[in-house]
Parts: C-alpha cells; structure tokens; sequence
C-alpha cells in the first residue's frame, strides 16, 4: 500500500527546519531530472485519479460521517489527526482525512468539493504541482491539502499573488480550519518583525513569496551571516535594508520557526517567470556624481545606432562598438580636461562605458509605461509576468539612476548589497514543496530540472465550451487597434461582456482612448490602478461591460458570469499580444469559459509588437510587412503568421530558459563558496 512521507513536527520529536542546501546539485541528478521530464511528457494523465485506497476510504468516510452528529464528526477529526501525526501516512488515511477536512468545508462554508478538488489536494501532498484550469477551485483544493498537512502538525507556509489575496484567504477560510482546531495566520507587507513572528507560529501561515523570501533572508543574515564582513558591517551601522526598510533592533530575533511545506499558488509565475529576479538586502552606498551621470547620459545622444552601439533587445541591454567606444574615450578626455571633477565619476574608462551602456539602455531599451511606471516618489518598476507594480525592485548597476534622468528626476543613491537570494534557490529549501496552476504542462521538464517537482494535469469538472475564434497578425500597430476596437463593438452589440489583455500600461491607455474616442464605456485595469482589481474584476462577468487589462487579469482573480451575460454567450477574450511563454498566453484565454459556461476568445497581434521586436530579426519582419502590403492586405496570411509567432515566441522562451539554467549554475557555484544555509552537510 502506498503511503507519503510528510515533514512532521510532534511535541518532543526534533525536525529538521530546512534543507540545508538544495538537492539538485549534480550534473547526473540534472540529467536524470530532465529524462524524468520527457518521460512525464509522454505519459498519459495515468497519475490524474486518486489511487484505489485513497479513493475508497475518501468516500466510506464521506458516507459514514456525512450526516454525523458534532460530537461523532469532532471524534473522528481526532482520531485521523493521531493517525496522521505519525511518520508515515498510509493511503487510507490520507483518504480519511481528505473526506473530513472535505465534509469541514461543507459544514462551515456551505461548498461542497469536487472530486477533481480532492485529486488535487492529494497531488499537493504528495509533492506534485497540480495543473487546474481557471475555476476549477484552486484555493479550496490548497486549503484542504494544508489542512491535512496542518492535522497532521505540520507547518504550512499557503503562498499567494498579493497582500489582497492573502488577506481575503486568511479571513475567508478562518472558520474551516478553526472548525479543525487550526490556528491561522497571516503576513502582510505593513506588518512589523513581532507581528510576523507570530503569524508564523500559526499551523497555516498565508503569505506572499517576496515577503516570505525576505523573512528568511534576514533570519539567516542575523543567525548564520556573522561571518561575513559585509552582513558584520550592515550590522554596526544598523541600516541594513531590504524592500522593507532597516533591519535594526526590532530583528534581533529570527521571526521563522522553519521551512516545512509550501503550498505555492500561480506556481509557474512563481518558480519559474519569477524565479530569477533577485530579492535583494541592501545599505544605501554613496551618493551619484549627478554631473558624471548627467555627462554620459548627454553623451549617449551624440551617438549613432549601428556605427556607434547596438541594441540587443533579447537581452535588453545596449552594447557600444570599437568605434562607440572610441567616441566616448574622446569625449570623456575632453570634458575632463575642461572639468576636472567629471573624472572620479567617469574614470576608469570602463566605467564611463558603462554609464553610456546604461544609458543607451534607459532610453532604447526600457520604456514607460511597460517596464516601469512613474509616480510621485519616483519609479517604481511593473512585473514583465503579472503587470503589477513590483514595489521595492530596482534595476542594478546605473541603469535606475538614468531612467531618472530620463524622466527628469533627481538620481537617488545607489545602494550597496549586502545579501540576495532568488526564488530557484530558496524554494528547494523546503522540505516538502506542492503547488497548483492554470498552466503548468508546458514547463514539466524545466520544473522537474529545477525543483524536482512533477505536473499533474486534473481534469474538468465539466467539459469547456469554449470557442475559439483563432490568431490574426497584423501589418503594424495602427491596423490591430483598429480591429481590437471592431471586434469589441461587435461583441457589445449582442451585449456579451469583454476582456481585452494588452501588453503594457501604454497599450491599455492608448485603446482606452480608442474606445473613448469610439463612444464605447470601458473600465481599465493596470500597474497604475492595481489597487482596484479586485473590484474591476467582479463587475467584468456583467452584461455589456468591457474591461481593459493588462497580463494581472490572468493570475489570482475570478471573473464571476451573471446569468444575462452567460445567455448572451458568455464572457469573449481578445488577447492583444504574444507572451514569452504559451503558459502566460493561456492564463488571460483561461478566463473565459470556466465551470463548463460558454465564452470565446480570439488574439490579435501586431508585427510592430514587443515580442515580435525582441525575437524576430527587423529584416525578417520588414519582408513579412513588404510583401503582406504588395497583396494590399493588412493582415499577414495565415500560414507566415503562424510561422513568423512561433519563432519569435520560441527565441522568446529559450532566451528566458537559458537565463534561468545560467543563474541556477552560477549559484551552485555561490554555495560552494558561500551559502545562506551554512557548510553543506
């Protein structure tokens, strides 16, 4: 009989809190992961059932205790918690104990689960990442598995998008793990070091990944970092700072018990779209030479693309020639000699190149209104996966100090790093990792590779009605928005509700006032207005409305259908833009259609797009133009389209993939020289 291995943590019985350093370290365990992944690949959804035992006890117990009286149903919750709390769980238990917390849920909540959401919180237990499409009950199908894990005395770190998300699951699930005898906590990004402290003291603890990653970054600076001279420093001078603010007195202590389980939700935007960007602890360095940066900054706009530097858009960065580099030489030795004190702040000359890189880079590369958004305390950078602000990130080297040229503000100091972590280095620390998503099979193998995690696909609860009305690429910008505004008009003329994803903060303002133009009422939903997305995307299910968004409608939110709308035909989704993965591009169609309503969605796309920029040759999209305009069309045929999408889509992604497998093996080489967890053991 087959039986799960759960990280237990029992009065008077000493668990390890972690793993002391990340499993994946070898190049045949690599290897063996990625075969492992093929293999799952090709395998039929074998796995996508409850086992015969599970299975049987689940509903025996469902039956027995459906009509149990309090006292008989308390008794019972009892009795599988004592089962639970040993080593190992056998299947019949784990059967058992998916039946009560199912039966808990009904009896507190009024929700019955399905029995897709108990195959899915048994795969969470089992350490698996289950694929559920969009309303197929994620956060009930977590909330059991934690509850199992939680019976069972095991901590639970339930992880989610936002602070809006973790507070709106924390409050509405509190009465079923109570009615379990759960404690529940909760962290939130204004809360203080005592506050999270007991937060996660509680048996389910909901919180976002970048707070959680943070927590543990300053525990094991405070408890394990005092070797090194940079942390001892920080220390003294007491201004130790991360996207949270000074690490002082308040930290003395560490706030984490452990990292037992996690239950990660959106799993691939978390372990993999978000897996390389850098949690970072920081002290303020010193203040920018504004006049040097303000120099290179001028001096970039004297030089010439092509001849002088070249723009690299799949690495999103700019590159200056021999000959660029000789201009800046030239200029950098006459400004000097006319003003000396330019030359600590643009010598060496590599660190003048630098200054005209990030430059040319601010300029050409990162634009506003998709990369980053400017508010009255300055920049603030937008998440390329979800749209939303991504508070507390900063681009490194000069290049945040030249967006602020660009935009006129005073550069701010640069910051000095103390200590940084990523997401693919810190999740393997867990000794029990489950997760779920609406799109996860695409990336099996990479996740496999990485966490060691397998994807499970679940199946429907009811078969998708789902149309879909296919792909047009269009000859430039001008032509798509046009269509967009077609296609929507057509849609409200049967009174069906619209959600139309864009690309950028920019690209919604701009069919905004397309549609404003067009006398056609909208709502918009982006990084500037993110603090209303929850209330955007309750009234985007309507009769007749039409919301505008960008990729944040995808992730975390349900579009609830009223009835007018549902016999109507339901909800219609026009995507406006490619994605770098086909995953991301799934998530925004997900949200028509969902619980078997009715609901359609096309995709419109431009060759002026920015993944058609970033991954297609301009010579190669000037010839599709060329000759899309000498057949008098404004569409590109079908066929070259189709052609044209997948290989800038696939240079898109393998970019990404490559960036994350280069990262992985530069930290494995940063463990063993120095790691966060200590020596390895």
């Amino acid at each position: 009989m087959s039986s799960l291995q759960l990280p237990a943590r029992r009065p008077g019985w000493s668990a390890p809190t972690e793993r002391l350093r990340a499993t994946e370290g070898q190049a045949w365990q690599d290897a063996y992961s990625w075969l492992v992944g093929i293999y799952e690949s090709w395998l039929p959804s074998c796995r996508a059932h409850l086992p015969p035992p599970v299975d049987k006890a689940l509903h025996a117990t469902l039956k027995q205790l459906v009509h149990a009286d309090a006292a008989t149903f308390q008794k019972a919750v009892q009795t599988v918690r004592t089962e639970l709390m040993r080593k190992t769980c056998i299947a019949s238990t784990l059967g058992r104990a998916l039946a009560i917390v199912g039966l808990t849920l009904q009896r507190t909540l009024g929700k019955s689960p399905y029995n897709t959401q108990y195959l899915a919180a048994w795969l969470i237990l089992q350490g698996r990442l289950a694929e559920m499409a969009t309303g197929e009950g994620k956060t009930l199908a977590a909330a059991m598995a934690a509850a199992v894990a939680g019976l069972a005395q095991v901590p639970v770190h339930l992880l989610t998008a936002n602070d809006y998300l973790v507070q709106r699951d924390s409050q509405g699930l509190i009465n079923f793990f109570s009615a379990l005898g759960l404690r529940v906590g909760c962290v939130l990004s204004s809360m203080g070091r005592e506050e999270r402290a007991k937060a996660y003291l509680c048996d389910i603890t909901f919180v976002t990944a970048k707070e959680l990653a943070f927590d543990y970054l300053k525990d094991h600076l405070l408890t394990k970092g005092d070797h090194d001279p940079r942390v001892l420093r920080a220390k003294t001078l007491g201004n130790l700072a991360g996207a949270h603010g000074a690490l002082g007195e308040e930290h003395a202590a560490p706030v984490l018990p452990g990292l037992h389980m996690a239950i990660v939700d959106e799993a691939d935007a978390c372990l993999l779209d978000e897996a390389i960007m850098p949690l970072i602890l920081a002290q303020q360095g010193a203040s920018v030479n504004v006049p040097a940066y303000s120099y290179a900054y001028l001096m970039s706009t004297t030089l010439h693309q092509g001849s002088d530097y070249q723009l690299r858009q799949g690495l999103r960065c700019a590159l200056l020639t021999p000959a660029g580099r000789l201009k800046v030489d030239d200029s950098v030795l006459s400004i000097c000699t006319q003003q000396p004190h330019l030359s600590n702040g643009l010598n060496p000359p590599q660190r003048a190149y630098e200054l005209v890189e990030s430059a040319l880079t601010a300029r050409f590369i990162i634009h506003r209104d998709r990369d980053y958004a400017v508010f009255e305390d300055g920049i603030q950078m937008i998440d390329e996966v979800t749209g939303r602000i991504a508070v507390g990130r900063q681009w490194s080297s000069a290049l945040q100090q030249m967006i602020e040229l660009k935009e006129g503000l005073e550069p701010k100091p640069s910051t000095v790093v103390v200590a940084q972590i990523t997401f693919q280095r810190f999740f393997p620390r867990y000794l029990h990792l489950g997760g779920m998503s609406g799109t996860l099979t695409e990336a099996q193998r990479e996740l496999r590779s990485l966490y060691g995690r397998g994807v499970t696909k679940v199946p429907l609860k009811h078969a998708s009605r789902r149309l879909w009305l296919g792909e047009t690429l269009y000859i430039n910008a001008a032509a798509k928005w046009s269509a967009v505004v077609a296609a929507i008009a057509t849609m409200l003329a049967s009174g069906r509700p619209v959600l139309v994803g864009t690309d950028s903060v920019a690209d919604s303002g701009h069919l905004s006032a397309l549609l404003g133009r067009s006398g056609i009422h909208h709502q918009v939903l982006n990084a500037v207005q993110d603090a209303h997305e929850a209330q955007c995307i309750a009234k985007a299910g309507q009769l007749g409305v039409v919301t505008v968004a960008t990729n944040m409608a995808g992730r975390g939110t349900d579009i609830h259908l009223e009835p007018r709308a549902k016999a109507a035909g339901g909800l219609h989704v026009i995507a406006c833009m490619r994605n770098s993965s086909r995953r991301i591009d799934r998530q925004l169609i997900g949200r028509c259609a969902r619980h078997g309503d009715p609901g359609s969605a096309q995709r419109m796309v431009a060759l002026d797009d920015f993944i058609l920029q970033r991954g297609l040759p301009a010579w190669l999209r000037s010839a599709a133009g060329a000759s899309t305009v000498v057949m008098r069309r404004n569409q590109v045929p079908q066929p070259l389209a189709r052609i044209l999408l997948a290989i800038a889509q696939w240079r898109a992604h393998s970019i990404e993939s490559q960036r994350r497998k280069q990262l992985r093996h530069a930290e494995r080489q940063l463990d063993d020289v120095y790691g966060f967890a200590g020596p390895t053991e």
